[in-house]
């Protein structure tokens, strides 16, 4: 695949996204989605309201000192501050890169147990081109695979071929016009099994990936992995800790993740606040070789404080961007494996939802 002059521009933003300290703050929820979060706190689902909350997280006083990219949903991408500033614009003002949601969501995967694969690649091509245009430089797909039984027979090795083959071809497509594209293969901690079943599928399933982007001839440099934590399935008797998660998931990366990629961008995957800044800084602190920058791409772990605290009011935009801040410095600390831990408020609160969707 010839990148033509977008190759060095790739390497180059996918270095910048695994700056030391930094993540990704997703805020790429799309309408319904952050209808429900909004509805949580007894705030109306208008565009204008969903413009004032992304305002609030993007003008947070030093926010870009911890946070490198932002993903934004299409809406958001077109939309501008009170002052008339278009977001993207803002964002690149703080030195923060911007990124655009592309996938259209999962549909069912025809001869699976309830297995599914995700919707987009016609007509991704043109989209990316009019995403780079208006100032974004990276994009996500999100993959969703599922853990059914604790025998290996989900993911069925059709979902987990049909979900690499298609996060490969976006990779591709993405490279292709200036998009350093983050590959999300999320497999769902739901239901009861043990952190070696999640391990051993989860491990499966980023093998597979990496064998479709090598067949697509995705530049790694350029790419960026957005996998989830290896745990204890959300209804297992005895759940994983915080330092049995950093361990095993930093062994499944080792075995699957080439050096050549520049970053691994965690997602939170229900878990609370705290709970996800406590398994990243123990994932930093995992035995064993970690060529890669291991951060953070969240979204519910870092907004559920900073929402609570907004509540759609102007006179709290102030302590909802504090609250964020706190969230996005814990994280910070957590990738140079540093945080101690211990924030008060509703951090270790449970965001876990079943078959999450956005």
């Amino acid at each position: 695949m010839s990148l033509g002059n977008f190759a060095a521009e790739l390497i180059q933003t996918a270095r910048a996204i695994g700056a030391p300290g930094k993540g990704i703050l997703a805020a790429d929820e799309s309408t319904g989605t952050i209808g429900s979060r909004f509805s949580s706190i007894s705030v109306e689902n208008t565009e204008d309201n969903r413009r004032k909350y992304r305002q609030l997280l993007f003008t947070a006083d030093g926010i870009e000192n911890y946070i490198s990219g932002v993903i934004l949903y299409d809406e958001t991408l077109n939309q501008k501050d009170d002052n008339g500033v278009n977001f993207a614009d803002l964002l690149k003002s703080k030195g923060i890169l911007v990124g655009i949601k592309v996938d259209k969501g999962v549909q069912p995967l025809p001869g699976t147990n309830g297995e599914c694969v995700t919707q987009g690649i016609d007509g991704l091509g043109a989209k990316c081109a009019e995403y780079y245009a208006k100032g974004a430089r990276f994009a996500k797909w999100r993959a969703v695979l599922h853990i059914k039984d604790t025998i290996g027979a989900t993911p069925s090795a059709l979902a987990i071929q049909e979900n690499a083959e298609t996060l490969a071809r976006y990779a591709s497509i993405c490279q292709s016009n200036g998009l350093v594209p983050i590959v999300e293969p999320e497999v769902l901690m739901d239901g009861d099994f043990s952190i070696e079943v999640a391990a051993a599928m989860t491990e499966r399933v980023i093998a597979a990936c990496y064998k479709a982007l090598s067949d697509h001839h995705v530049m790694l440099e350029g790419t960026l992995l957005k996998p989830n934590m290896v745990r204890s399935g959300s209804d297992a008797k005895v759940q994983a800790t915080a330092a049995e998660i950093g361990v095993a998931t930093v062994r499944v990366l080792q075995h699957t993740v080439p050096c050549a990629v520049p970053g691994i961008t965690f997602l939170s995957g229900g878990m609370s606040e705290e709970e996800a800044s406590l398994a990243l800084n123990h994932i930093n602190n995992a035995p064993g070789p970690r060529p890669w920058a291991l951060t953070f791409s969240y979204g519910r772990a870092l907004q559920q404080s900073c929402l609570k605290a907004w509540r759609g009011q102007d006179s709290n935009v102030k302590d909802a961007q504090n609250a964020l801040l706190v969230r996005a410095k814990a994280n910070s600390e957590a990738c140079r494996g540093i945080y101690g831990g211990g924030n008060s408020g509703n951090s270790s609160e449970s965001l876990h939802v079943k078959g999450y969707v956005y």
